[in-house]
């Protein structure tokens, strides 16, 4: 009876290690053959993109770099003017950050930058540089650049309007114009005894606009 017994438990235990190892090699290849599938469908690029794995796209997003470095020629504004809004966004937020007088001026700044092919934030730098953005002024003058200061008195204008336009014009007409074309290369007529700290600030206020 004991011999039975021991002889069927034998022989169960056989039968269901033979089951695992039938379910082990059936089932494992198919379940690999499973993974590999899903893995393949995924990696496809449904719309031809490169650089979507896994449907992640890996790829860089696409658009237009708003803003680089300084750039050393000055006489050309079409690396700027592509991104309007954004300009205006970066002027306003320097100049509200400054308290400046010149920030409900943003859209007339870039306007005239525009018109006279000028860096959007050179007439800014300038101001920044020559009297801290209209706060350092002769009273009444409006004119926070510096412009047409000498011995015999300050020139003036009749609005920051007015000034915005004419310093714009002025820097176009007189000086990129006439081949003055770098920070360095303004700064050797609009301040020739500087020691080079006018350009430096320049450049400087123009880089915080980035």
């Amino acid at each position: 009876m004991e011999t039975n017994l021991y002889e069927k438990e034998e022989s169960f235990s056989f039968w269901k290690n033979t089951i695992l190892v039938f379910s082990f090699f059936t089932l494992t290849p198919l379940v690999l053959l499973v993974s590999l599938f899903s893995l393949f469908s995924l990696t496809k690029y449904d719309d031809g993109e490169k650089g979507n794995v896994l449907g992640i796209n890996t790829t860089k997003p696409s658009g237009v770099k708003v803003f680089a470095s300084l750039p050393t020629d000055l006489a050309t504004t079409s690396g700027y003017a592509v991104a309007s809004d954004a300009r205006e966004e970066i002027l306003e937020q320097y100049l509200t950050y400054y308290n400046s007088s010149l920030a409900p001026y943003v859209k007339k700044i870039i306007e005239e930058a525009d018109k006279n092919e000028l860096d959007f934030r050179l007439i800014v730098a300038i101001a920044q540089k020559e009297s801290n953005l209209c706060k350092i002024i002769p009273p009444g003058t409006y004119n926070c650049w510096g412009w047409g200061i000498h011995s015999k008195g300050t020139l003036g204008f009749n609005s920051f309007e007015e000034g915005i336009e004419t310093v714009s014009k002025g820097l176009k007409e007189n000086y990129i114009n006439k081949g003055y074309r770098t920070i360095e290369d303004i700064m050797s007529k609009y301040t020739p005894l500087s020691n080079g700290s006018w350009a430096e600030g320049v450049n400087q206020f123009m880089q915080e606009m980035e």
